[in-house]
């Protein structure tokens, strides 16, 4: 599981005109999820497929309403829901701030019962996260999507 987008090899890769580290969440995130379902696919094949869904050449990153297609492009049965509540395993993108004058980050996260699991939460962060609920991943900002992985 890639965590941390700000480290490694991974912070190296372009994603657009920028760097991963600057804007490559919504990519970690399909990253993670392929991972955790156990389909084995080189970052660099999820980045190439993803850069169709760059937003102003990378800029603002990938547009995150189209992360379920790449999950799709990827064999992954997802759809698109409102609440991460029941959902055993999910990618969730948010506002991290005040909408439109903040940026979006995604993160893909699993629903352990008594608390959830979120991957590659900070740009520096080198370990999952845990929340005690979905709600609580982005609390305070607007959730934009989410998608649950079946």
């Amino acid at each position: 599981m890639i965590n941390g987008q700000a480290l490694g090899e991974v912070a190296k890769l372009k994603y657009g005109l920028f760097p991963m580290s600057f804007n490559g969440c919504e990519v970690i995130a399909v990253c993670n999820a392929l991972e955790y379902l156990g389909i084995k696919r080189p970052v660099e094949s999820v980045l190439r497929y993803m850069r169709r869904y760059c937003v102003l050449l990378g800029l603002f990153g990938c547009n995150v309403y189209c992360v379920g297609r790449a999950l799709k492009h990827f064999g992954v049965d997802c759809m698109r829901i409102k609440s991460a509540a029941a959902s055993k395993a999910f990618i969730i993108s948010s506002w991290t701030g005040r909408p439109f004058l903040s940026s979006i980050h995604t993160v893909f996260c699993v629903n352990e019962g008594e608390r959830v699991r979120v991957y590659n939460r900070y740009n520096s962060c080198p370990t999952e996260k845990y929340y005690d609920s979905a709600e609580k991943i982005f609390e305070n900002c607007r959730v934009l999507t989410v998608y649950k992985i079946k």
